[in-house]
């Protein structure tokens, strides 16, 4: 902990912003809530986004899996642009990440087709099928980059570019650049590169904060790659804070 002048105490926290649950078609059925949970304990994290492809069904009842335990749990979702670029859209509230959700789905066609990419399995936190989502979530929503982020501001939350190192849905591998003008809160980095790699890669992107994340779609890659944050408490207003280097808090690189 560290304390500075009138500055309340600060701790450092490690997160993982960017966990699935069994709800989202490429991640395995073992991770419902109760099991998500658990491992973020084992593995030492005090905060964790739940954050499945366009959906998120699954987050109040990892809430529930999570409650009285010592870790917080931010509502979250991984929504893909129809340019196909991946944005992670985090949340303080549920009921934000519910309005987030009514606008995706308005915009998001196709149904899923279980042997090609997956179950859905909305799961509660006793480990029982409440039921199987059909819709496809893999797919793309019919908004652009600047409109879902600009939907993800309008109901309070952060928007992260992710794992923008990767070759496949990430904003460079789709567009090729970043700007100013896209309004991203942060980038992400894969647990592949890591930050000290990226800033060196990506310089001329200095003025973002960077995070990584493990992007888990299996039990065991939970915690892979957490960021340090360090702030007074674990909530998005702290988040933000750290995000823009306000009365102390920072990311830890």
């Amino acid at each position: 902990m560290v304390e500075s002048g009138n500055l309340k105490m600060l701790k450092i926290f490690n997160c993982d912003f960017h966990v699935h649950t069994c709800l989202s078609p490429c991640a395995e059925l073992d991770m419902h809530p109760g099991a998500l949970v658990e491992q973020a304990l084992n593995s030492k994290i005090d905060l964790i986004a739940v954050c499945d492809h366009n959906s998120s069904e699954n987050v109040s009842y990892v809430i529930k899996a999570a409650f009285g335990k010592k870790i917080e749990i931010l509502p979250g979702m991984e929504v893909t642009t129809k340019e196909e670029v991946h944005i992670l859209a985090i949340f303080n509230f549920v009921s934000d990440l519910a309005d987030m959700q009514r606008v995706v789905y308005n915009n998001l066609a196709g149904t899923n087709d279980e042997n090609r990419f997956g179950i859905q399995a909305v799961v509660n936190e006793n480990a029982e099928v409440e039921e199987i989502n059909d819709k496809l979530l893999l797919g793309s929503v019919d908004l652009s980059l600047d409109e879902v982020i600009s939907y993800i501001h309008k109901f309070n939350g952060i928007a992260v570019a992710a794992h923008i190192d990767r070759e496949s849905f990430s904003v460079l591998s789709q567009l090729g650049f970043i700007d100013a003008g896209m309004n991203f809160d942060a980038l992400e980095i894969s647990a592949a590169m890591g930050i000290k790699e990226a800033r060196a890669r990506y310089n001329e992107l200095g003025d973002y904060p960077f995070i990584t994340s493990s992007d888990a779609h299996y039990i065991k890659d939970i915690g892979r790659a957490i960021t340090k944050v360090l702030m007074e408490k674990p909530t998005l207003s702290e988040l933000k804070m750290a995000f823009r280097k306000e009365n102390g808090r920072q990311i830890l690189e």
